[in-house]
């Protein structure tokens, strides 16, 4: 069996990051053949400028879009959340922590719902904080986006250069609550 395919297809494969000891156990695969094996994918990743990538996120691997193609994703797959709730999660991410009462003045009544729902898709943490809940945004969301990081700054940084880079179009967004599905 060729060691470069099989961990190619485990991390195919997985929904979650792998840690390398992770592949070892499942594959037979000693350490080290596992670390040069990640190492060698990850530049041949590169130097094809494939679309996909093999991002290393703390001591995790994970095969993963690259960001600047994510555009072409909603063309051929279904979103996994409307687009108000891609907003309420923006607004999060942003401003974080931010409490539920305050989003709840920017987002409105749909928020407790989006925030059930994010919490649920693993996108957010929610903790108790006197009569409400601070947000949150959790590491997989920043997987999830192909971020890179999971500090607030770098998050942030992320955002504007997304809205930046956005081109409205005649469906722009008028501050209705309305389940376009849509991008960051």
């Amino acid at each position: 069996m060729d060691g470069k395919a099989a961990v190619e297809a485990a991390l195919f494969s997985s929904s979650e990051n792998l840690k390398v000891q992770d592949i070892v156990d499942r594959t037979g695969f000693d350490e080290a053949a596992v670390r040069h094996i990640l190492k060698d994918l990850r530049v041949e990743y590169d130097e094809r400028e494939s679309a996909m990538m093999i991002a290393k996120i703390g001591s995790e691997y994970r095969m993963m879009l690259r960001p600047e193609y994510s555009e072409y994703t909603g063309k051929f797959a279904k979103a996994e959340m409307t687009g108000g709730m891609m907003r309420t999660l923006s607004t999060i991410a942003y401003n974080q922590p931010v409490l539920q009462s305050e989003l709840f003045k920017t987002r409105g009544v749909r928020t407790y719902d989006d925030v059930h729902a994010l919490a649920d898709m693993g996108f957010i943490h929610r903790k108790k904080a006197g009569q409400t809940v601070e947000l949150t945004t959790t590491n997989r969301f920043s997987e999830h986006f192909g971020i890179g990081s999971t500090r607030v700054a770098d998050i942030k940084k992320w955002i504007e250069k997304q809205a930046k880079n956005a081109q409205p179009g005649p469906e722009s967004d008028k501050g209705g609550e309305d389940d376009r599905e849509t991008g960051l």
